[in-house]
């Protein structure tokens, strides 16, 4: 088959795309004909090793997929070849076919367009996670989202909307806050060019937000905590910035506040049975077009170089998709 090749850990442009063996279907998992997957940060990061986890080389990248059922393992249940699915694969789904523990598939709703699905798996369902099962956000809290326009951020603005909270997005630039008040943001901050804190207040008559979902890190985390309100809540989503901040705990204190880590990977797999209700959740949300996940770009497979440089150079606005087409590049 045809495969985005990992064969070191290297800079993104040494990964190959030629043939790779097929994975063979095996008791427990689901052999999956790959339409489309998504392209998402910790994608990159693995590539050069730089990830939490290391898959052993050679391997092929890519994180979650849609496409169709081609065989299931021994004691699978509730999947059959020709479903149309979407699935979170950790690794493997920037391939013609992937092999993926039946947990971590799930069915998709005639009604949804499978290349956008196969982009929302982490995006969605991190920002579900961490805004319903790690912040307990409720319908009036305020929350504040930083990275509004990458692809975590725009859902968790998007989501955080639909379930009643005030957005604030903060981006980088006004393009990004355009796109984050389509996607349900009350109020925007420009923080590289507006006082960060100081409009924070502003927007908040000083009490300061309930919740902040920080997928940056670096030099915003900090100022963030600073303007939690009383029972604040951090979540801990990503350090997109490059820096992995250290957070001063006297700064918790002060507000009684918590800082949380989310990490939705390894959360599913701990917990699969909970997160398949929340997938089932947004996938029935996606079909009723009550979510419209944003996507940048849609590359081919034999772009996968540039298209995963496109999301670590946090130039995506949205989601970017890679498809299995052989040539040609659509927006």
């Amino acid at each position: 088959m045809k495969a985005v090749i990992c064969r070191e850990f290297a800079p993104v442009e040494e990964l190959e795309i030629g043939a790779f063996d097929a994975p063979e279907v095996a008791p427990g998992k689901v052999l999956i004909d790959v339409e489309a997957a998504g392209v998402n940060f910790p994608d990159g990061l693995m590539v050069q090793g730089k990830y939490q986890t290391k898959p052993p080389v050679p391997f092929v990248p890519g994180s979650e997929l849609g496409g169709t059922v081609r065989a299931v393992g021994e004691g699978v249940t509730g999947l059959a070849v020709g479903d149309r699915v979407v699935a979170f694969s950790g690794t493997g789904g920037f391939a013609q076919q992937a092999l993926v523990p039946a947990p971590q598939v799930f069915p998709l709703p005639d009604a949804a367009d499978a290349v956008v699905a196969s982009g929302m798996l982490i995006t969605y369902g991190t920002s579900y996670h961490a805004l319903k099962d790690r912040a307990q956000l409720k319908p009036g809290e305020t929350l504040l989202v930083l990275g509004a326009a990458g692809g975590v951020g725009l859902a968790a603005v998007e989501l955080g909307a639909l379930m009643g909270a005030r957005v604030i997005a903060a981006a980088s630039t006004e393009e990004k806050l355009a796109l984050a008040r389509t996607y349900g943001a009350a109020e925007t901050i420009n923080y590289a060019t507006e006082d960060f804190r100081e409009r924070i207040k502003e927007l908040t008559g000083g009490k300061g937000v309930d919740v902040v979902y920080d997928p940056v890190g670096g030099d915003l985390t900090v100022p963030a905590i600073k303007s939690l309100a009383w029972y604040g809540r951090l979540l801990v989503v990503g350090f997109a910035a490059g820096q992995i901040p250290q957070i001063p705990a006297n700064l918790l204190l002060l507000k009684s506040a918590s800082a949380v880590g989310v990490l939705w990977g390894n959360s599913l797999r701990a917990d699969p049975v909970h997160h398949a209700g929340n997938i089932a959740q947004l996938l029935e949300w996606l079909a009723a077009g009550r979510i419209k996940p944003e996507v940048d770009t849609v590359f081919p497979l034999d772009q996968a170089v540039k298209a995963i440089n496109h999301v670590m150079e946090r130039r995506a606005q949205g989601k970017v998709i890679l498809t299995m087409a052989a040539e040609g590049e659509s927006k």
